[in-house]
């Protein structure tokens, strides 16, 4: 008895560990199949053909951004007389003192104010009408996000002409209210969709113990609604600043004097007072993408993410 628990409590370790120490080269071939597993299976072909698509659209999307961003650095002289695919042997940035001394900070003063403004009051709105349509037991709320989701179902181009004799009517054209207000009517739709999807995520336990603890509708909506939903809220913040900044529609309609002109229109005015001056033109371009640009470096994973949360559930 004594010698068969000894050969048991013998056998347990080797037991344990898994592979039998006679055997090393067994934990050397699993590890090189899973590497082969990893890395595809044998006599896998790659996809050439999807490759090569991959790297032409790439080309065909880093081509005019580099050529506006090194055309940008030359003169219309050395424009002319090099060629214009390789960088400029005597940079300059001529072209954009002679933006910025040409009105385009207020310009872009401008576009700064009707992007806040337009930004906040749809991020206030919008949560708001989100938790109403989450929490609502009646019948309304449910209406309610119908009639808000028509709002995505409607092109801007198709009211553009009622909404400028809307805007002659209250009295605000050519003015900065007149850019901000119908981008809050249009940006509001997709951003209540895509709070709702965020809200309906949050626990109901977590409700219900906010309201045993004597909250209210108030303390709910900034205590629990708005930390739970700063994705979404990240993410519709960011998108509907892009979309604002780089409105051309409403300014060019809706717009007539240069006090109240915004960047994307000011390129078009660029382009007719600069004449043949290229180097300006793309330099005014430049400028008024950076913004974007330095915005969308540090939150494009907030935008996927707060895009597809929500949905496929």
């Amino acid at each position: 008895m004594m010698t068969h628990a000894a050969s048991t409590q013998s056998a347990t370790p080797e037991a344990g560990k898994g592979v039998p120490a006679e055997v090393p080269g067994a934990d050397r071939g699993d590890i090189k199949q899973n590497k082969v597993r990893r890395t595809g299976a044998p006599g896998e072909k790659p996809n050439i053909l999807a490759g090569i698509g991959g790297w032409l659209w790439l080309a065909v999307i880093i081509l005019p951004i580099y050529y506006i961003f090194i055309t940008s650095f030359r003169t219309s002289e050395d424009l002319r007389a090099s060629n214009q695919l390789l960088p400029s042997t005597n940079p300059t940035i001529a072209p954009f003192i002679k933006v910025l001394q040409n009105d385009f900070l207020h310009y872009f003063s401008n576009s700064v104010i009707v992007t806040l403004s337009t930004v906040a009051v749809v991020l206030s709105v919008s949560v708001m009408a989100a938790y109403y349509i989450t929490r609502s037991t009646t019948l309304g709320g449910k209406r309610l996000f119908q009639i808000i989701l028509l709002g995505i179902a409607i092109p801007v181009q198709a009211t553009i002409i009622p909404v400028y004799y809307l805007i002659q009517q209250l009295g605000i054209y050519d003015t900065l209210w007149a850019l901000i207000l119908p981008q809050i009517a249009f940006a509001i739709p997709l951003s209540v969709l895509i709070i709702v999807n965020f809200v309906r995520d949050i626990p109901a336990e977590l409700f219900e113990s906010m309201k045993v603890d004597g909250a209210g509708e108030w303390r709910i909506l900034f205590s629990l609604v708005l930390p739970m939903a700063k994705p979404a809220l990240m993410t519709v913040g960011i998108y509907q600043a892009l979309q604002v900044w780089n409105s051309f529609l409403f300014p060019l309609v809706l717009t007539q004097s240069s006090d109240v002109r915004v960047l994307p229109l000011s390129l078009w005015e660029y382009s007719g007072q600069f004449g043949i001056d290229v180097p300006a033109t793309l330099a005014a371009v430049v400028l008024s993408a950076l913004p974007l640009l330095v915005v969308y470096i540090f939150a494009r994973r907030h935008i996927v993410a707060g895009l597809t949360a929500g949905f496929g559930k």
